[in-house]
């Protein structure tokens, strides 16, 4: 008899039930005070459990029979209230063992029917889509029992008619010719893209000649036009020069010139001022003379008139 505080672990739910509750008490992983004698406490595993979902020879859609072997991973849901509810319901005083079977036969009852509605070729050739339609399928029945499945992964697949074998073989003999086909391609592809590479370097090859010439005629023409413009600036700096040379020179002849004009009018300067010295010591040394003695000629003759005047006034 268990009475006072009572615990679970993690993994586990304890369900109270009796006296004082209107309704069973579910505590996934906790504890809970339990009356001794008029209280119940019962517990149910949460461990995840793994199922071998196995289903032989079963008839798919076109009537081959083939077994397939798939693995699950199930467990009762605790975070959930309405779930756990239902999984106490279906499952409550019942073993572990017990409740993998349950979800193990309703598993592989879907697995059977998923397996029915297909080919033999989409299992095969599409795991993925057989396991996610058992999933889904098996998932919506196990909810309602409190069970919900974390994984589902289909293992194996096999026949006792070779009916895989043969699929494998033509399967082989297909990946062989296709194999065959896509190495001849290849090659074919290879041979042609070598083709037009060669194709594409001689047309590059032609342009590239194509570009160097245009690049040496521009080249040429421009110097051309770089000389002319050169012999043409030379010609025309000689000929400046020439002009400019013609001009110094014609410079130079005409400050000779001048030069000798100014020395012309000094030597004339230099006469007229001889001539003056000497016209100026000829009038004082002759006419000034000259010009004194008939002043003084003159003087006496005047005086000589007046003496006369006088002389005669004054008879």
């Amino acid at each position: 008899m268990v009475f006072g505080f009572t615990t679970c672990g993690p993994n586990e739910c304890m369900v109270v039930s009796g006296c004082c509750l209107a309704k069973p008490l579910m505590v996934p992983g906790g504890r809970a005070f339990v009356w001794p004698v008029i209280q119940r406490v019962q517990r149910l595993s949460l461990n995840t459990m793994t199922l071998s979902v196995t289903s032989p020879r079963v008839f798919t859609k076109f009537g081959v029979a083939i077994s397939v072997n798939g693995i699950a991973q199930v467990k009762i849901q605790g975070g959930n209230s309405d779930m756990l509810a239902n999984a106490c319901q279906q499952f409550l005083g019942k073993t572990p063992h017990e409740v993998s079977q349950v979800a193990l036969e309703t598993l592989e009852g879907h697995q059977r029917a998923i397996m029915g509605t297909m080919t033999v070729e989409e299992i095969y050739q599409d795991r993925k889509k057989f396991s996610n339609s058992v999933f889904e399928v098996a998932s919506s029945d196990l909810v309602n029992m409190g069970i919900s499945i974390v994984s589902y992964t289909l293992r194996d697949i096999s026949d006792d008619q070779g009916y895989l074998h043969a699929l494998g073989m033509a399967r082989t003999a297909q990946v062989k010719r296709d194999a065959e086909i896509g190495e001849a391609e290849a090659l074919r592809d290879a041979g042609m893209k070598a083709a037009r590479a060669e194709q594409a370097k001689m047309a590059a090859q032609f342009e590239n000649n194509t570009e160097v010439a245009k690049a040496q005629r521009d080249y040429q023409l421009k110097q051309a036009g770089y000389d002319e413009e050169v012999n043409s600036k030379k010609a025309q700096s000689e000929l400046a020069y020439s002009l400019q040379a013609a001009k110094t020179r014609q410079s130079i002849r005409e400050e000779e010139m001048q030069v000798k004009v100014i020395e012309r009018r000094q030597q004339i300067q230099v006469q007229e001022q001889e001539i003056s010295r000497k016209e100026k010591a000829l009038e004082a040394s002759v006419k000034k003379p000259a010009d004194a003695e008939k002043y003084q000629m003159e003087t006496l003759a005047d005086a000589r008139r007046r003496m006369h005047s006088l002389f005669l006034s004054t008879k």
